[in-house]
């Protein structure tokens, strides 16, 4: 739709921290993701619609441009290298840590490491610049159970409290990247619609700001 402005976001922490900007940026959705089935959901601005998709997936929407704008994590987005996006703003939301974690205590074993991951590219890059041979095992979920079954050596995971990893006998070890949610602008996007994508990323920087500033 050439007049509609389409924001891809994600449920749960990311959408939940994102909608105070929004707001101040002057969007509001008029469902509530949590509650709503839909996919697509209106915004208080006709014009203005917003796409729910599944974190990983954010990036490819709006790279190959299923929507104008995106907010997705950094851990993300490394995952993502080579996409042609461009990244104007760290809304300074859904902060956590990308982190190597293993069983507390636990001598490093010498020679070739086993890495249980989603997060593929960032741990290969992290081990390589550490001249660590790896096997990387991918997983999408419950990482921690990977060391404690033998699976793993080590898991690659975002780490916010550190809670989880205690809970299961683990501790963060060796830290990879600061991670926080990113505002993502597709690039032909920015082209036909700079005017009203600039505005939009003028209101969300001020947002931002205002924030900190609080």
């Amino acid at each position: 739709m050439p007049n509609t402005l389409t924001l891809a976001l994600s449920k749960g922490r990311i959408f939940k921290e994102t909608l105070p900007l929004l707001k101040a940026a002057g969007i509001e959705p008029i469902d509530d993701p949590d509650t709503s089935r839909k996919l697509i959901l209106e915004t208080n601005q006709a014009d203005v619609r917003l796409i729910i998709v599944r974190a990983s997936d954010v990036p490819t929407y709006v790279e190959y441009g299923g929507a104008d704008i995106g907010v997705a994590g950094k851990d993300v987005l490394l995952e993502h290298p080579n996409a042609e996006l461009y990244e104007p703003v760290d809304l300074e939301i859904a902060q956590c840590k990308l982190m190597t974690a293993g069983k507390v205590g636990e001598a490093v074993k010498s020679g070739r490491l086993k890495v249980a991951t989603k997060f593929i590219q960032s741990t290969r890059r992290f081990y390589a610049e550490q001249g660590q041979q790896v096997d990387i095992i991918k997983l999408y979920g419950s990482m921690e159970l990977a060391p404690l079954v033998g699976l793993a050596d080590r898991i690659v995971d975002v780490v916010d409290t550190g809670n989880t990893l205690r809970a299961n006998g683990l501790e963060p070890l060796e830290h990879i990247a600061d991670i926080s949610s990113r505002l993502v602008v597709n690039k032909a996007s920015m082209k036909m619609k700079h005017a009203r994508i600039q505005q939009f990323i003028e209101r969300i920087r001020a947002a931002v700001a205002e924030k900190n500033n609080d």
